[in-house]
Order: structure tokens, then C-alpha cells, then sequence
């Protein structure tokens, strides 16, 4: 089993390393064309044409995948005024591409990166919080597929700055929208789960949750130790 995962580690990384290597360049009509064929097929953006996974969060608050340029005038068109990417800022093809969406339609964009398959830092998650807070309304949020980090700062949203129930909240990360928590994605899940949990106990605040009492390196080692049934 060691070898194997040993194997699979270097696989991923060969993967990373190629996929991160080419659709960067939108400068020639080579590098465009050569972005292109990253965007729609290393980055699926063929499939989030017509799959969007689109939904409203609050008043002035939307969710949604990776959009397409098409998708983005739509999202104008709605009124729409930022954009909180929460893929943080790249060099490859989707980040090109929606930074020159949005500096053609004149949308803000604001960058924070987020992942779905591992705890961050309690000093990030009051990023997305803030940003959030302070950006202007109406905004879009968006990961890559929409499901995971999108349904997370969603959840955040709504427990910070709506102050909903943490049962209403959760909703937003569901298989609904094609969370799937027995992955390495239900690491998402278990942050909540200990939120819960703690505020059960006495009632405290997300964000002084986040501020005082989580640890990134102890939620991932927890979640880490569950069998896949318990997730």
C-alpha cells in the first residue's frame, strides 16, 4: 500500500506539473488558440457552457462553476458588479480568460484561494468572510465546479453576515449542488461538523471560532483519522 500511494503521489504530480506547464499565453494567436484547447478541455470548461450550477444565496448574492465569457454577460446583464474568484490568482488559461471577461464588462474582480480537499488556515476563512462583508453587492461567487469551496464560503455567508442557523446554512454544501462529503471533500463538512458541535456546547460566533479556537493542522488530523463511513 505504501508503494502504491508512493506511486500515485508521483502520478499526481507529473499531472499537476503538465496540466501547469502550457495556457498561460493570451498574448499571439498561437498562445490564444493553444489557451483555448487548456480551457475548455484540461480545465472542463466545455462542460460548464450549458452546466452552471448557478443558484442565489441571499438578496444581491449568487453562487455558481468556472463561468464562460458568454455566462460572465449574463451575470452583467443580472446586474452583477464583483466577482469573488475563489481559486485564488493564476497564470493559467481560466484565470486569463476571466480576468479578461471582467475587464471588458467592467467587473471587480477579487481573488482568494480556497481548496476543497484540505482544512486551511482560520486566517483565511475570515478572509473570504471579509471580502465577502465589504465587496459590493450584487457579487458572484465561483470556484471550478461550483460544489465545494463555493458551497463552503456560501455556508460562511450566511452563518457571518446573515447570522442564519448553521441547519439552514449547511444546505449549501449538499450533493444538490454536487458536494459529495465521503471524499476528500467532507473535509468541509467536518470543519462544520466541529463548529457545530463547539456551539452547542455555548454559543460562539464563526468568525471568533475561527479567530480563537480552530487549528487547521488538529481539524485536518481529525478528519484524516475517520473511516469513509463516518464522513
Amino acid at each position: 500500500m505504501g508503494i502504491w500511494n508512493a506511486v500515485m503521489r508521483r502520478i499526481d504530480k507529473a499531472n499537476g506539473k503538465f496540466i501547469r506547464s502550457f495556457g498561460h499565453d493570451l498574448t499571439t494567436p498561437r498562445g490564444r488558440r493553444v489557451a483555448r484547447f487548456h480551457y475548455h478541455w484540461i480545465d472542463h470548461a466545455i462542460l460548464r457552457y450549458w452546466w452552471t450550477n448557478f443558484a442565489q444565496i441571499a438578496p444581491g448574492v449568487y453562487r455558481s462553476n468556472q463561468p464562460t465569457h458568454a455566462r460572465f454577460e449574463v451575470m452583467k446583464e443580472l446586474g452583477v458588479k464583483t466577482v469573488l474568484n475563489l481559486r485564488g490568482e493564476e497564470r493559467l488559461s481560466h484565470f486569463q480568460f476571466e480576468k479578461e471577461s471582467c475587464d471588458k464588462l467592467g467587473l471587480k474582480m477579487v481573488n482568494i484561494r480556497l481548496h476543497a480537499r484540505k482544512a486551511k488556515t482560520g486566517e483565511r476563512y475570515l478572509e473570504a468572510i471579509n471580502a465577502m462583508r465589504e465587496i459590493e453587492k450584487p457579487f458572484l461567487i465561483h470556484c471550478k465546479s461550483g460544489a465545494d469551496r463555493a458551497g463552503l464560503a456560501a455556508v460562511l455567508y450566511l452563518l457571518a453576515i446573515e447570522k442564519r442557523p448553521i441547519e439552514e446554512a449547511r444546505k449549501q454544501l449538499s450533493l444538490g449542488h454536487l458536494h459529495i462529503r465521503w471524499t476528500k471533500t467532507g473535509i468541509l463538512d467536518h470543519i462544520l461538523d466541529l463548529y457545530e458541535a463547539r456551539n452547542e456546547k455555548s454559543p460562539i460566533d464563526i468568525e471568533e471560532w475561527f479567530r480563537t479556537e480552530y487549528n487547521r493542522k488538529a481539524v485536518q488530523k481529525s478528519f484524516d483519522a475517520l473511516p469513509i463511513w463516518r464522513r
